[in-house]
């Protein structure tokens, strides 16, 4: 090349450098200016950092009411959260909460399959790094649902560690986060320990025959006591996954049923102690197909309660798929709970009615739903507790989209179930069925045997007087219409 060309060359050469150097620099304040994203894969350097603070879910908008005629499936089409019903905000009927242990600790596993799903976000560790990306997540969630609580288990966002202290350290680390990322808006509605999994409580933890497991046991629910009331938890849950027996022959169940009364005791002592102003629920289990439970139903739980003078420390968290493996309707638990006056949370779930285990489906049943509102209506609301999702995505649903749909149709379902229950007490007609029912005890003998005051003699002497009875219809086929009618 001549030194004409060369210096042709030179120059275009600094052209394209200054070019390279543009493109550079429009590309940064690009990247700056937009919110960073996390990429569905793990070679991202989000994937690798726990301080990541960008978007778990890029393409998912903030979930926002558009009314029953809307088609799109990431819209309320029956929550709206401001509107009021019965003198009471939507959110303040339902105060909605996401369950951690479900939504970011779900893996499609069944009793007869492995993992069917792993989050753009995992890396498949249980390191302190995922737990604090998976806060994130949850959080980034929690806002775009449009929801105020959340429900954890100590186990499911901390690891755990060699001794008691590590774990300790390891949930106070991952807590210190949750209170910064929750601001003040966003609160656990309940919070509790994970008293089942580990093989130290295979007999059970509060029931267990080891005093050693019954001590570590009780430090662990004071921990997680505490770190609830951190966050500014408004309950604490006892769920005995593990709490009964494999055989009584070997078992002493009235020892092992004295234990955990003792163990609610100190529980409820140490409520006062730290000041937490929450209430303590129990939550009643049915039979499982790893053992006889000692949790029982709502009208056992009740009369447990009631035995070991706990009556006034605790109320009642009912899972609907629980009282549906009893035997019962989820309608039926919490009617029961909140006649005894101890309805605190309801942990919305359904089962599948031909499978017979605990499958921990959302809610989608609009006449269930009604049900369950005619009675939290009667109950006044559930404050200080909520509709907990203790629900999990099928194992085939594999898609981040899905935990949003599976969380709007459950929240939609709910609150039809609201705005039915409403219509129904507004229109009248089924209360007055149920009052013309039970008119006869309006009478002046009626009112004296429901206040106590009727004894058989005086009964005897009115049944004489009276003759054979006259029994009426109970109208039940048009208890059913209007029911449904309303739907």
């Amino acid at each position: 090349f001549n030194l004409h060309e060369r210096k042709r060359m030179m120059e275009a050469q600094k052209i394209l450098l200054l070019l390279l150097l543009c493109l550079n620099l429009v590309s940064s304040l690009v990247i700056a200016g937009a919110p960073p994203t996390c990429a569905a894969n793990l070679d991202s350097k989000c994937a690798d950092s726990d301080e990541w603070k960008g978007e778990f879910f890029p393409g998912i908008p903030k979930i926002k009411y558009e009314g029953p005629s809307s088609k799109n499936h990431l819209a309320f089409k029956w929550y709206n959260p401001e509107e009021v019903i019965l003198g009471k905000k939507m959110k303040d009927w339902m105060r909605f909460s996401v369950a951690f242990w479900h939504t970011f600790r779900g893996t499609g596993s069944d009793p007869f399959g492995v993992p069917t799903k792993s989050w753009p976000w995992e890396d498949g560790t249980n390191s302190m790094a995922m737990a604090k990306r998976r806060m994130r997540a949850n959080f980034e969630f929690i806002d775009k649902l449009g929801v105020d609580f959340w429900c954890f288990h100590d186990r499911d966002i901390a690891p755990d560690g060699e001794t008691l202290k590590e774990a300790n350290a390891n949930l106070d680390e991952v807590v210190a986060l949750a209170k910064e990322l929750q601001g003040t808006k966003v609160r656990p509605l309940w919070g509790t320990a994970q008293l089942f999994s580990h093989p130290r409580y295979m007999h059970g933890a509060a029931t267990s025959s080891e005093v050693a497991v019954y001590a570590y046991a009780a430090a662990q629910v004071k921990k997680a006591m505490e770190v609830t009331h951190y966050l500014g938890g408004e309950n604490y849950v006892f769920w005995g996954g593990r709490e009964g027996y494999q055989s009584l022959l070997n078992t002493d169940m009235g020892r092992e049923i004295d234990h955990m009364a003792n163990f609610f005791e100190s529980a409820a002592a140490y409520k006062k102690k730290i000041g937490f102003k929450g209430n303590l629920l129990i939550e009643p289990k049915p039979q499982e197909p790893t053992k006889h439970q000692y949790d029982w139903d709502a009208a056992t739980a009740a009369n447990f309660l009631r035995k070991y003078g706990l009556i006034n420390d605790f109320k009642l968290n009912i899972e609907c798929n629980h009282a549906t493996l009893s035997g019962h309707s989820c309608h039926h638990d919490i009617e029961t709970a909140r006649l005894n006056g101890l309805l605190g949370n309801i942990d919305a779930n359904t089962g599948d009615p031909q499978v017979g285990w605990d499958t921990d489906q959302f809610l989608t049943d609009i006449g269930e739903a009604t049900s369950i509102m005619l009675s939290v209506i009667k109950n006044g609301g559930l404050a200080p507790g909520g509709f907990n999702f203790d629900a999990k995505l099928r194992r085939e649903s594999t898609d981040v989209e899905d935990l949003f749909i599976a969380h709007i149709v459950g929240m939609d379902t709910v609150a039809r179930g609201l705005r039915t229950a409403a219509k129904l007490i507004e229109d009248g007609s089924l209360p007055e069925l149920v009052r013309k029912r039970y008119q006869s005890f309006d009478s002046e003998i009626g009112q004296k045997i429901e206040a106590g005051k009727a004894d058989f003699e005086m009964l005897e002497k009115k049944a004489m007087e009276w003759g054979e009875p006259k029994v009426p219809s109970a109208k039940q086929e048009l208890a059913e219409m209007i029911f449904q009618s309303a739907i």
